[in-house]
């Protein structure tokens, strides 16, 4: 049954790791972002037909936005297995779980360093993207819980969020020259886009019902700024 002591012991400090890391981002990237996406993972996993590693989701969840490009620099971000093998091994000597020996330390990483919405457009775009990215379900698990939080409710308040941390405007004209970079415009660069792209059964039911509060909320926008005078 999961997880075992020596797994929890594990999952706990990874979550410190994480903790001490998202203290220090904005609060669209901060440990609430990580917990929630923790728990969609890990209620995607269990519902899978034939469930993955449920350590290997957990962990991978907890340090996916560790080293997010949007915070830390592309030297730091190059190569996440090297910055967490020092915490694998720790966790090998202290509690007997050596996932560096059973491989699990590389794919925890490999999530990590896939998880993200640009890198997988890129690697598309450039035809890398590989039977491991079509066929690891433990990826899909934790690519479809963050982007689930990318949208619905807390979408649109972590949109709102990170607009405000790196000054873009809300909304504008459309013939403003901020227009490109504004809050709204991110709806339909990005987040109306996510729900056709979820990998999971139970992620895309999900991203659904998420998907049409995105559809209302852009509704109000528009009624809003456009002042519309709804007649009895």
């Amino acid at each position: 049954m999961y997880p075992t002591p020596q797994e929890k012991a594990v999952v706990e400090a990874a979550e410190k790791i994480m903790i001490d890391t998202m203290a220090r981002y904005d609060p669209s990237h901060d440990k609430y972002h990580v917990q929630r996406v923790r728990k969609t993972a890990l209620s995607l996993a269990k519902a899978q037909p034939s469930p993955p590693d449920l350590l290997t989701v957990e962990l991978a969840a907890l340090l996916h936005d560790v080293l997010d490009k949007k915070y830390v620099t592309p030297e730091q971000a190059a190569d996440p297995y090297s910055f967490f093998l020092p915490f694998f091994e720790e966790m090998a000597s202290l509690h007997g779980v050596d996932m560096v020996k059973d491989g699990r330390a590389r794919t925890i990483a490999q999530i990590v360093d896939n998880v993200s919405w640009s890198t997988e457009k890129k690697l598309r775009v450039h035809g890398k993207w590989s039977q491991w990215h079509e066929k690891c379900v433990e990826l899909h698990c934790v690519q479809d819980a963050d982007r689930l939080d990318a949208i619905g409710a807390f979408g649109i308040m972590r949109c709102a969020s990170y607009s405000t941390v790196v000054n873009h405007a809300l909304h504008t004209p459309d013939d403003d020259p901020r227009h490109e970079n504004t809050a709204i415009q991110h709806f339909h660069d990005k987040l109306l886009h996510i729900c056709d792209r979820l990998k999971t059964e139970p992620g895309k039911k999900m991203g659904g019902k998420r998907h049409r509060v995105l559809l209302d909320f852009l509704a109000a926008v528009d009624d809003e700024y456009n002042a519309v005078i709804v007649r009895d």
